[in-house]
């Protein structure tokens, strides 16, 4: 039983945005302080990724672990109420999201995702925050790899 009634409920969900998240935001000030250039939302893409890097031909999405189901977080929780529709809902985001990658890597786009418990930690971290856009600005512009997941 959910403690909110349909229409609160309905409300919350409405106002989850679906880009410039905090996440995408921070990511995109990191990377364009590097001087990393790139496109954001680029529908002419598969997926329309967060951020296109057309340079180098890759793909980044910056995902949410509840949302986008990432295995072993506390964040991809299953909700309480109304399970049958949420466990259906969630599982088609991630098969989604399989179908994505599978087939940017056949059109030779290379794909990194970023979760956003990752983020959570770098925002702590600055060490963290360091290693993690290097570790990111390296696939992007050295990597031979077509995916990482950060």
């Amino acid at each position: 039983m959910d403690i909110k009634s349909r229409e609160e409920r309905s409300r919350n969900m409405a106002r989850i945005k679906g880009t410039n998240t905090k996440p995408e935001v921070y990511i995109r000030s990191l990377l364009h302080r590097r001087g990393m250039r790139y496109r954001v939302n680029y529908s002419p893409v598969e997926g329309k990724p967060d951020l296109y890097f057309s340079r180098y031909k890759v793909a980044m999405f910056v995902h949410g672990c509840y949302w986008h189901r990432h295995k072993g977080c506390p964040y991809a929780y299953t909700p309480k109420s109304n399970v049958e529709f949420w466990n259906k809902k969630l599982e088609g985001n991630r098969k989604h999201d399989e179908q994505v990658v599978s087939d940017l890597k056949d059109k030779g786009i290379r794909v990194l995702i970023v979760w956003e418990c990752t983020i959570k930690k770098m925002r702590r971290d600055k060490e963290l925050e360091n290693q993690v856009c290097n570790s990111i600005q390296q696939f992007i512009t050295q990597g031979k790899d077509y995916f990482l997941e950060i």
